[in-house]
């Protein structure tokens, strides 16, 4: 074998690297999303369950956009409506 045939060798496509690079996109594009989802449930649960010590109301109260003090399966309720009103 010669020094160039070596050198080709290298640089030949590798299918399984390719394949699996794609997989680990494909997972990070998923926990990404989850994360963004955690992040917006989170700011659901500040400001429309959470009750703030020093407001004594959630900021969603204080603020007007609503006149109760809401539960988590107020939320769930709302995203579930949400998402079956996507389909």
């Amino acid at each position: 074998m010669t020094a160039a045939s070596k050198q080709g060798r290298k640089h030949r496509p590798k299918p399984r690297r390719r394949r699996r690079r794609v997989g680990f996109a494909t997972a990070q594009s998923e926990r990404m999303r989850a994360g963004g989802h955690a992040v917006a449930l989170h700011a659901m649960y500040y400001n429309f369950v959470r009750i703030h010590q020093t407001l004594k109301v959630t900021p969603a109260m204080a603020a007007g956009v609503t006149d109760r003090l809401w539960e988590m399966a107020d939320v769930v309720d709302m995203l579930e409506a949400w998402e079956n009103s996507r389909h």
